[in-house]
């Protein structure tokens, strides 16, 4: 077979987005604006939710939800091992502990049964993953956070208001993934997205949060306060203050700098348009890997269907049977001397050296590292040609054999 190069994630850089910018660029205004404005609306009418705002990465965004709702020195935020590790570097950002739980038996996601065991009364947070683009079973969650309301020690104005814990939903893989009839976004008190490089929908660097909290809260008035908390806590935007006469404002609080701009809008703007093309894509390339692997009895190949959830496609994560770690390193190895890019996701968190010095050890967490040391995640991106694809199927194959 001939050599190619078959990189692991590319973006979807074409015409119609090199226009978009352009647009914006001749327009004279590139930061927070009419773009931004109508990304919000479009993210709302695609997902069928309301209150929607668009920031620079999904870091800043779910940092900013933990600060409000006044996480801090003595509380706990439960997070899964395995996952990527901003999920636990914005808890140490604003002072509590991470709590990080094993994965379920048969895969990455969350074990719900050592989430139930880690809730304490400092418990303030549980922020699951869903990884790959899988939803986690946010019923259940749910209904977990709702059966450890008497544990709850509520610290502040708005944890007295939800008077339990805050499931905020790492969402970073699963835009356009559905949960029982509905987008991802609808089920959680506050979720997240990413819009990095590598997403299936990207705006370079960007994220979003969706706020879906109970009553008493006012969630569009939560929406209008994290626009201010994301611009230095300045009451007015840029766009606000060129109206005439209204160069006025003030600084209600010492926020911080995470706004999107219009450039990065304008990209997300073309890629939501073409979303369902992208995610129809996506699926072939899945569905192709399947029928490839399914076969073999060295390939674990990974689910993205069932009778609760569609996935979003956003990685391929297959799994080498009996494979120690060294020797799917080498399989890694091997493709890419062939010129395939594949990657692993993730690296658990007590696997790294910042972590693993703060006292977290592997040993803690067996099945995450089980889910971890034979997995390799294989290109996905849209434009992949019959040939790359068959590419890539061949030099598996031949790098495991």
């Amino acid at each position: 077979m001939q050599h190619q190069t078959v990189p692991f994630s590319p973006p979807r850089i074409d015409q119609v987005t090199i226009d978009a910018v352009t647009a914006v660029l001749k327009s004279g205004w590139i930061t927070t604006g009419p773009q931004t404005m109508g990304f919000e609306s479009d993210l709302e009418n695609y997902l069928g939710c309301s209150n929607v705002i668009a920031l620079n990465s999904w870091t800043n965004a779910c940092e900013l939800v933990l600060r409000w709702f006044n996480v801090g020195e003595g509380d706990e935020v439960i997070i899964p091992a395995y996952t990527y590790a901003a999920t636990a570097n914005i808890v140490k950002h604003v002072g509590a502990t991470p709590v990080m739980v094993d994965s379920m038996e048969d895969g990455c996601w969350i074990c719900l049964e050592d989430l139930e065991a880690a809730i304490t009364s400092k418990t303030k947070v549980i922020m699951p993953v869903d990884v790959a683009g899988n939803p986690v079973d946010y019923d259940a969650i749910n209904a977990l956070i709702a059966s450890k309301r008497a544990m709850f020690n509520a610290n502040g104005e708005h944890q007295e208001q939800l008077g339990r814990i805050l499931f905020l939903a790492d969402a970073a893989h699963s835009f356009g993934a559905e949960y029982k009839g509905k987008k991802v976004g609808n089920h959680a008190d506050v979720t997240g997205f990413s819009f990095h490089a590598v997403k299936n929908l990207t705006t370079a660097e960007g994220g979003a949060l969706v706020f879906n909290l109970p009553a008493p809260f006012d969630n569009e008035a939560i929406k209008r306060r994290f626009k201010i908390s994301s611009l230095h806590g300045q009451t007015k935007d840029a766009l606000s203050k060129t109206k005439a006469g209204a160069w006025r404002y003030d600084v209600i609080e010492a926020g911080f700098k995470c706004n999107m701009t219009d450039m990065q809008a304008a990209i997300g703007r073309v890629e939501l348009e073409r979303y369902s093309e992208t995610l129809a894509f996506r699926k072939r390339i899945c569905d192709r890997y399947t029928a490839a692997f399914s076969s073999l009895k060295q390939c674990n190949t990974p689910t993205f269907t069932s009778a609760d959830w569609n996935s979003s496609y956003h990685l391929y994560l297959l799994r080498l049977n009996d494979f120690s770690e060294d020797q799917r390193d080498a399989v890694i190895t091997r493709m890419a001397e062939n010129g395939v890019s594949a990657n692993v996701h993730f690296q658990p968190l007590p696997l790294l050296s910042f972590y693993k010095n703060l006292g977290y050890t592997m040993d803690d967490y067996p099945k995450a590292f089980r889910a971890y040391e034979n997995e390799i995640s294989l290109p996905v991106w849209y434009g992949m040609t019959d040939d790359q694809i068959d590419y890539v199927i061949h030099h598996v194959k031949l790098s495991i054999s």
